[in-house]
């Protein structure tokens, strides 16, 4: 049973920034028993309004990668330089698969600028000029595109099928989820939720008041990411990045994580790839960024019994996995309680403490909507 009070915490706290003018718009979403419980979107969008998710992509992805591995048509500890020669330079002849999805495969910053991204040639003239910066598997730092790259060629290579094709015909389609994209077609522009950042951004000195350090950047910046609002970007369908969804097709989709069943019961992962997919991975590999265990799976992120993580919130079980996405978007399903939560914004806030603070916060109040949780 979901708790029908608690439902509306959730949702209230989800409007908050809404109505008070912060975010221009929002999406949340709850799921359970592989249905939709309850979606609700806030502010100037509708019900059908499409969301860049960002780096909740990368579950997507992966679980394409997923599809593959179960099939035996692609290995973990297979040299990718075996699958895709062109990669295979500069020291990269070592990276295995398991890498790539485990965000140890040594080249977290590799360039790959998004004007370039409709064309293959050019993408694997940068897989092969790509350097190492150590030893691939010896330490994790988030790769916020270029692994996703290369295991999007390695779904092409071992399918035959083009990247977002795939992701269609093998994720979306079967699953029920039309909506769920690897990049939006220019004609379905107009329910596209144009990127807007919001806020002002906290200075050193405030962010040194609240404990906190001094925030990295990345290539994960305001202008790579009002890229996205140029349809050519937008549907380029990047596959650490490049998803449209709605709240409530992440939600199901991690329904279906959660068991590997289609609504119509057809089996898309078998239980013995999502044990292997869901199991943590990177040992005791800390995240540089938050000095915290990096806890990662085949491409997901894991609570962990040392710590739920924080993006998870304060009340999920150890077991939950999802990952998060830039500008505040959330996903992750809860094995214990058996609900997923997905929350999107176009709002980008500039204060990645304000921002965190929600994320942990909707979180929180989603994962105890189960009676008794």
């Amino acid at each position: 049973m979901i708790d029908p009070a608690k439902l509306e915490a959730l949702f209230e706290r989800a409007e908050r920034e809404v109505r008070e003018g912060l975010l221009p718009s929002c999406q949340v979403a709850l799921a359970r028993h592989g249905r939709l419980v309850e979606s609700r979107t806030f502010g100037r969008a509708s019900p059908d309004s499409l969301y860049a998710v960002f780096s909740c992509t990368k579950a997507v992805s992966s679980a394409a990668a997923w599809l593959l591995i179960q099939e035996g048509k692609l290995r973990l500890d297979e040299r990718v330089a075996d699958v895709i020669p062109e990669f295979g330079t500069n020291g990269k002849e070592a990276v295995l698969v398991e890498h790539l999805l485990t965000h140890t495969a040594g080249f977290p910053r590799a360039p790959y600028a998004q004007g370039q991204w409709r064309d293959r040639a050019a993408r694997l003239a940068r897989f092969a000029s790509w350097r190492l910066d150590w030893e691939p598997g010896t330490r994790f730092e988030y790769h916020a595109s270029s692994s996703m790259w290369v295991v999007a060629e390695l779904v092409e290579r071992r399918s035959g099928a083009e990247w977002r094709d795939f992701v269609a015909t093998r994720i979306a389609r079967p699953l029920g989820l039309p909506d769920l994209r690897m990049g939006l077609p220019p004609e379905l522009g107009q329910r596209f939720a144009r990127i807007e950042h919001v806020g002002a951004a906290p200075t050193p000195e405030e962010l040194a008041k609240l404990g906190f350090p001094e925030i990295p950047v990345g290539e994960v910046t305001e202008e790579a990411l009002q890229g996205f609002n140029d349809p050519r970007v937008l549907s380029a369908g990047m596959p650490g990045g490049g998803a449209v969804a709605k709240a409530s097709d992440l939600a199901l989709f991690y329904q279906a994580l959660l068991d590997g069943l289609a609504p119509d019961g057809t089996r898309i992962w078998s239980r013995e790839m999502l044990a292997e997919a869901r199991r943590i991975r990177t040992g005791g590999l800390l995240d540089p960024w938050f000095g915290r265990p990096a806890n990662r799976g085949l491409g997901i992120v894991l609570a962990g019994s040392e710590g739920v993580y924080h993006g998870f919130g304060r009340t999920a079980s150890p077991e939950t996995f999802g990952h998060m996405g830039a500008g505040g978007q959330i996903a992750w399903a809860d094995p214990r309680t058996g609900l997923s939560f997905a929350y999107v914004t176009n709002g980008h806030d500039r204060n990645p403490v304000r921002q965190g603070r929600r994320g942990v916060a909707l979180s929180s109040l989603a994962a105890v909507c189960a009676s008794g949780g």
